[in-house]
């Protein structure tokens, strides 16, 4: 982890951070909490007490709050009980990394930390197809397990309406559909998975910012376009085997 250069070992001589929870999975756009308790002998004063995942050019951890790449969604929250909560908002899948914790004291201009931290990813939904004997299901997946939802239901849209809710991640249709669908966890709805279309073709923007009817209408001209690829291929390749043939003749 980056280094930080920490005057005793943690847990020894009355130092030490615990981390209340060691993994986390989180959906991206969400809000998270990342918490921790520390101690310190009881005759020093804490003087400052931050979170962090990576150093400056001289080795020193960079506070959360100084990061560009968090500007604007990070807060911190303490306590008497001598406990620390580090809140990011707006989740990006870039913050997936290992969150440290560290604070110093009067005595010493030494930070203190322990490691490992705390492992947070950041995943978004996506919707798998497959296809088989007619059949085309639907997965609506994430890269890990949500901490927060083990147990998720998940919320199946076609053209934008809510059409299924249910425990189970796979959502079956006809293969002749030509329509917009997307899924989402219960909780939150407003974190939707992008859509998908007819031959598993991606919409290329959010179904909440269009209509139901213009998703659908963006499917079907999908679907016709790809038909028509296949259909110009097919006749290009039937001419080429006549002129072979005319040729051979």
């Amino acid at each position: 982890y980056p280094y930080v250069n920490v005057s005793v070992k943690l847990g020894q001589f009355g130092w030490g951070v615990t981390y209340t929870k060691k993994s986390i999975c989180v959906l991206k756009g969400s809000t998270v909490d990342l918490a921790c308790t520390y101690k310190y002998p009881w005759y020093k004063t804490v003087k400052a007490t931050f979170w962090f995942t990576k150093n400056d050019a001289e080795g020193n951890p960079v506070s959360l709050r100084d990061d560009p790449d968090y500007k604007g969604r990070v807060e911190y929250s303490v306590d008497k009980r001598k406990s620390h909560t580090l809140t990011i908002t707006d989740l990006r899948e870039s913050d997936s990394a290992e969150y440290w914790f560290t604070f110093t004291t009067d005595q010493t201009r030494r930070r203190h930390t322990d490691s490992p931290g705390v492992t947070l990813s950041v995943t978004g939904l996506q919707v798998k197809v497959t296809v088989s004997e007619g059949q085309r299901t639907l997965t609506c997946s994430t890269t890990c397990i949500l901490t927060d939802n083990l147990n998720p239901i998940y919320i199946w849209y076609k053209n934008g309406q809510n059409v299924k809710e249910d425990s189970s991640s796979m959502y079956s249709i006809s293969s002749e559909d030509a329509d917009s669908y997307y899924c989402a966890v219960k909780g939150h709805d407003d974190l939707s998975s992008p859509a998908v279309c007819e031959y598993s073709t991606i919409v290329p923007y959010s179904t909440q910012q269009v209509s139901c009817i213009q998703a659908k209408e963006t499917c079907l001209t999908l679907s016709i376009i790809t038909k028509q690829k296949y259909f110009f291929y097919s006749l290009s390749m039937l001419l080429s085997i006549i002129i072979i043939i005319m040729k051979v003749l």
